[in-house]
């Protein structure tokens, strides 16, 4: 069965090319790969935080060039000042890696420093061709042991997301496509009674000239034949404003004209409530995200802890040397060494630290008791929605009889109205039934669509084809 939007050729939609240019094409699927994409990127710079890398730093010491009037300290302790006009430029060369265990950095580095003073001429090179630098806070919170546990359920979770929303997509491509057939059918029912009513009307008119029926009735067949005009012009606004909506949400141009069929072939699958339970734990990406919830509320506690105390420890050990030439800073260089203890620990706080380790402690069960929740709530979802495909299966079975018969059962009131065997009031109400019929089909199935790819949304299964829509046991 073919609703039309017009009688020209027009190209021809099935629910399943709604839904697949939905899922290619519309703005909620780029918005939807475009966070895939970026959740991608963001795991991808995760990773390579715990990478070597390579940097080239300046390290002047000070400007890098310096012509001026300057104050200058003289050995005994006097201050002159006295032009200056020097070249100071330097540069570091290091390969740094994190440690990921304790949080430190560890680091090999090329030193290097020229300096020319521009006034006389004088020249000199310092450097340290190797020196190794550790830097280790200690007792404090450690981003990269966190993050190693956190980061790549965040990753997962993406992927899943990405899934169910593909599937959101097509739920919203049927509520579209439906909401342009419910207008089409009503705009076909408007017409259709138009029609019979000014057939009508014009039957009344004959037996009122000839005195078998009264004013009174002519004038109800009337106002129901201006009713019926009205209903056909709001039916003919709506249907352009439905098919506005589904040519925006599916990337169709605006010239572009088409046609919708009825999907009365529904997918005929049987849910069990368990099964459906088992397949959303391992795919749906909120059972993941209770456990990343989880650990996120760990992780708070324990920067919480770690800021409650300060120790910075760094040290380093290399070589240098200075000289007229860049070469002498290789010749015999001597050893360097460095090394340092920073802390800052609170003496007297007025119990300012076990204040914020008990908001971190109870913003970590608040977390617990709503993961829960939101557990138990989503669970029930599901259970609810596996058990509503049986009952929609037989409601589209019981409004599709309805349909039948209620448009038969205006026929036969028609055909006794024509011949004078019933009342205007007996067909109006067969033509009332009649249409309220067949929305009451149209409705039963978009029930059913819609709760079909809920359920796939809310599993990531397809129990049509037997199959994941995710299967997070793939390897990519």
């Amino acid at each position: 069965m073919l609703f039309a939007t017009s009688g020209i050729a027009q190209q021809v939609y099935t629910i399943d090319d709604v839904i697949a240019r939905a899922q290619t094409q519309s703005l909620a699927f780029k918005f939807a790969e475009t966070r895939k994409e970026n959740k991608y990127w963001s795991y991808r710079t995760f990773r390579a935080n715990y990478n070597p890398q390579v940097r080239l730093i300046s390290n002047n010491g000070g400007p890098l060039y310096t012509n001026s009037i300057s104050r200058v300290p003289q050995p005994d302790g006097s201050v002159k000042y006295l032009p200056v006009n020097q070249f100071n430029p330097g540069l570091n060369l290091a390969l740094q890696q994190p440690i990921q265990w304790t949080g430190g950095t560890i680091s090999m580095n090329s030193t290097y420093n020229y300096f020319n003073n521009l006034s006389d001429n004088a020249k000199q090179w310092n450097g340290s061709p190797v020196f190794i630098n550790l830097s280790q806070p200690l007792l404090a919170y450690n981003p990269y042991k966190w993050d190693k546990r956190i980061e790549p359920i965040k990753y997962e979770e993406s992927k899943r997301e990405f899934a169910q929303a593909r599937e959101q997509i097509a739920s919203d491509a049927v509520n579209f496509y439906f909401n342009v057939l419910l207008q089409q059918v009503n705009l076909q029912i408007a017409n259709y009674n138009l029609a019979n009513n000014d057939t009508i009307y014009k039957i009344e008119q004959g037996r009122y000239n000839i005195g078998t029926t009264s004013e009174d009735k002519l004038l109800q067949v009337e106002l129901q034949l201006l009713k019926s005009k009205q209903d056909a012009a709001k039916a003919r606004l709506d249907l352009q404003n439905a098919s506005l909506l589904l040519r925006t949400y599916i990337g169709l141009r605006s010239g572009d004209d088409f046609e919708l069929t009825l999907p009365e072939i529904i997918p005929s699958i049987t849910v069990e409530e368990n099964q459906a339970l088992e397949y959303a734990r391992q795919t749906r990406m909120e059972y993941i995200a209770f456990e990343r919830r989880k650990l996120e509320a760990e992780a708070a506690v324990a920067q919480t802890r770690g800021n409650l105390y300060s120790v910075q420890v760094n040290a380093s050990y290399g070589l240098n040397n200075v000289g007229q030439q860049l070469s002498d800073v290789y010749k015999d260089p001597t050893r360097q060494q460095f090394m340092n203890v920073t802390f800052s620990t609170p003496v007297l706080d007025w119990g300012r630290r076990r204040a914020a380790m008990q908001t971190a402690r109870a913003n970590r069960r608040l977390q617990e008791y709503g993961i829960a929740q939101d557990q138990v709530t989503f669970e029930q979802q599901v259970r609810t929605q596996a058990r509503q495909i049986e009952m929609l299966k037989l409601q589209i079975e019981i409004a599709k009889k309805s349909d039948e018969v209620a448009l038969a059962r205006y026929k036969v009131a028609q055909s006794r109205y024509l011949i004078g065997k019933t009342d205007i009031l007996n067909l109006s109400t067969a033509l009332r039934e009649k249409d309220e019929a067949k929305r009451a089909y149209l409705s039963a199935l978009l029930q059913y669509w819609t709760a079909y790819y809920d359920i796939r949304r809310l599993t990531l299964f397809d129990f049509a084809a037997n199959k994941y829509l995710y299967n997070p046991f793939d390897e990519e």
